[in-house]
């Protein structure tokens, strides 16, 4: 969740709030465009955001934001190609000052114009990330893989070295198998964040970020703030974690005791191929210990938007 104000958070629950956007364009060209209330399109914004799929979590992901938009304006859509999109939302609190909230940095993707309006739609800088991958004789931690990706991508790190080291895994040295299915620095970015337990995001300044699956209570959404709710009966954990050995073809598993939850299948991943059984079982086990602390109800639900929130549409 973004850091925010009390204030913030009694003016977010209140049964009425007061509120706008505002925006900048940059093009490639160095022209400047800034947008406000009066010039977007009641309705027509989103911000689409997600760690995980929708109906488990999952380990590794490196899913890109999409953001969509309908101006007033007569903005030159032949301009906006890979043009920078800033979007800051703004609260008026109850002393009638107004709080900002970042809402990231999105790069245009398709720009149409219609009859008076112009529409965008844009992702995040985890599409830059596509570009091909040819370290495959890198070998180095975990924070060498995505210092070489963040490079050759021209994406900054949010995470600092020691950061990534502390981490179990973090201080592992490890290499590419030869045989793999790497074909970007996404892929990479991917397989990375496996061993590390967690997943990559780009956050509301436009870095890459390694995030993990928390297990502490952040917010509490009361039922007054929820148009509809659905919850399942029963709490997901897991209690084991499985990985392919590319080389023996042999699913390697390895469980906590008592194994009596779900399990984890990493598939084949190419950084925990090298290296005796023991090394990976290792590696393997330090992901299972993230991964067993995570325990959460699936659920369904339709809230009052939240702009400090990670995820979400507004």
């Amino acid at each position: 969740m973004y850091p925010v104000s009390d204030a913030f958070l009694r003016a977010i629950r209140s049964n009425t709030r007061k509120y706008f956007w505002t925006g900048t364009i940059v093009t490639k060209g160095g022209m400047t465009y800034e947008f406000g209330a009066k010039e977007i399109v009641k309705g027509s914004g989103y911000i689409s955001r997600q760690c995980c799929g929708s109906t488990e979590i999952e380990l590794g992901t490196v899913y890109a934001a999409e953001m969509g938009i309908t101006l007033l304006s007569d903005i030159d859509r032949y301009t906006l190609e890979d043009a920078q999109v800033t979007l800051v939302f703004h609260l008026v609190l109850a002393d009638d000052s107004v709080e900002d909230v970042p809402m990231g940095v999105f790069e245009v993707s398709e720009a149409n114009r219609l009859a008076k309006c112009l529409e965008l739609k844009a992702y995040d800088f985890m599409l830059r990330f596509d570009k091909s991958f040819n370290g495959f004789e890198t070998v180095g931690t975990a924070y060498d893989f995505i210092a070489l990706c963040c490079k050759r991508c021209k994406v900054e790190f949010a995470n600092k070295r020691a950061e990534i080291d502390a981490m179990p895994n973090g201080g592992v040295t490890l290499s590419v198998y030869t045989e793999n299915d790497i074909e970007t620095c996404r892929d990479v970015l991917f397989y990375v964040a496996q061993v590390l337990g967690g997943f990559f995001i780009i956050n509301r300044e436009g870095k890459l970020e390694l995030r993990k699956y928390g297990k502490d209570p952040v917010m509490k959404v009361e039922q007054r703030h929820r148009f509809s709710s659905s919850f399942s009966d029963f709490i997901t954990r897991y209690t084991a974690v499985s990985s392919t050995n590319k080389q023996t073809q042999i699913a390697e598993y390895y469980a906590l005791d008592p194994d009596n939850g779900l399990t984890m299948n990493l598939g084949v991943n190419p950084l925990l191929q090298f290296g005796l059984k023991e090394t990976r079982e290792m590696l393997c086990r330090n992901i299972l210990t993230d991964l067993s602390v995570i325990r959460y109800v699936p659920f369904d639900s339709d809230t009052i938007g939240n702009p400090a929130w990670i995820r979400g549409m507004y």
